[in-house]
């Protein structure tokens, strides 16, 4: 009598340890979603500030925790443990929402936007390299995949929670402020009781991660896929222009949020299969496709500002970051030593955020001396660079 097998599905291969920081990534991601998919809007429309201004206080925000990541990652390295500074992290950030709802002005705005990014920046190498201590090789690909697709889910009901509350509360920013701090709190409690961290790097010897020795280690490919990683950021400046370009064409403000809604539902449909893809195909050819998604992004919200217009360039936007995101994560696991991941993977964000401050900075001086449009075609210049750049290098 023949024996049927079925084939399990790949996903229910990753551990649990993944779709729980998964989980508790989405609980984040809508507190920090509904307040952020309406703060450009709330800077510009309640406290006056510029598109320059709002660039500025985005780029800052979103550097800051891109640098403190390199410090965070390398202290994971040096105690063995990352679940403790992921904890920390993800309760600073849930502890500073309430700062939002009391903000009087771009003050306290900034203080706060500064401090979440803080959290996050604390918190986002050690759990990018306990994802890569806890998948298996063979999966690492489709496990950052899963993550950032659930962190992604977050992010598309943020805005949608967002949109609900601010018609139904008449447009009262920071009503939704303060509902925003509720799945913050639920998103540390998770992690605190649902994930357990491998005993993989806790009885090493202790050494320094950032000597000069252990840099060396960092070889030719890894510092290849941070140069990559810093240019590309030049051409991702914050998806608070994203926003102003919606509001710009006419897009009632209640309304505005679901643009980002429309980016992280195509985000979080393009994740995991993209990362599972990225397991057996080129990481360069795909790093290419996702790059010329973003030129294509670019210079069709460049074209016009018409809602269709806009949710098109959205979309595409949406359909790079799926492609790209957990790529470039998997590129650095696969490029450093696993006892040096979460410094790598700091280095890495600190490249990063350094580019990004540089990118919205000017991205917000483009819009307000030349037009919504040029921003876009910066952009896309940026980005046809990091594909020169990509390309000419000999593939290994």
């Amino acid at each position: 009598m023949a024996i049927i097998t079925t084939k399990k599905a790949p996903w229910l291969d990753i551990p649990a340890g993944i779709w729980v920081l998964g989980c508790v990534s989405m609980l984040m991601d809508i507190s920090s979603e509904m307040i952020h998919s309406l703060l450009p809007l709330f800077m510009v429309t309640k406290l006056g500030a510029s598109a320059f201004a709002v660039g500025l206080i985005e780029g800052a925000a979103e550097s800051t925790a891109l640098i403190v990541k390199v410090f965070s990652g390398a202290l994971s390295d040096y105690l063995g443990r990352r679940k403790g500074l992921a904890v920390f992290g993800y309760a600073l950030g849930a502890l500073t929402k309430p700062l939002f709802a009391l903000a009087p002005g771009l003050g306290l705005v900034l203080t706060a936007r500064l401090l979440d990014r803080v959290g996050k920046g604390v918190r986002g190498a050690p759990r990018d390299a306990l994802v890569a201590d806890i998948a298996p090789p063979h999966l690492r690909g489709a496990a950052f995949g899963l993550r950032q697709s659930l962190d992604t889910v977050g992010a598309g009901l943020g805005p949608l929670l967002a949109v609900g509350l601010m018609l139904l509360w008449a447009n009262d920013f920071q009503a939704v402020f303060w509902v925003a701090v509720i799945p913050g709190l639920m998103a540390v409690a998770l992690l605190l009781v649902g994930v357990r961290e491998p005993d993989t790097h806790a009885d090493a010897k202790r050494i320094n991660p950032i000597s000069r020795q252990n840099l060396r280690r960092l070889g030719a490919s890894y510092w290849w896929v941070v140069i990559i990683g810093a240019v590309f950021t030049l051409a991702r400046f914050s998806e608070a222009f994203l926003v102003l370009r919606a509001h710009d064409g006419g897009v009632p403000v209640a309304l505005v949020p679901l643009v980002m809604v429309a980016m992280n539902v195509i985000y979080a449909a393009c994740a995991y299969p993209f990362g599972k893809l990225s397991d057996r195909m080129s990481h360069r050819t795909l790093l290419a496709i996702g790059l010329v998604v973003l030129i294509t992004a670019d210079l069709v919200l460049a074209s016009g500002d018409h809602w269709t217009t806009v949710l098109a360039g959205v979309a595409l936007w949406g359909v790079h970051l799926g492609i790209t995101q957990g790529l470039l994560a998997t590129m650095v696991a696969d490029t450093a030593p696993a006892e040096l991941r979460g410094t790598a993977y700091g280095l890495f964000n600190l490249m990063s955020g350094l580019a990004l401050l540089l990118a919205s900075g000017i991205a917000g001086l483009v819009w307000d001396r030349f037009g919504a449009s040029w921003t876009f075609y910066a952009g896309a210049m940026f980005c046809a660079l990091t594909l020169v750049g990509l390309l000419a290098r000999p593939a290994d």
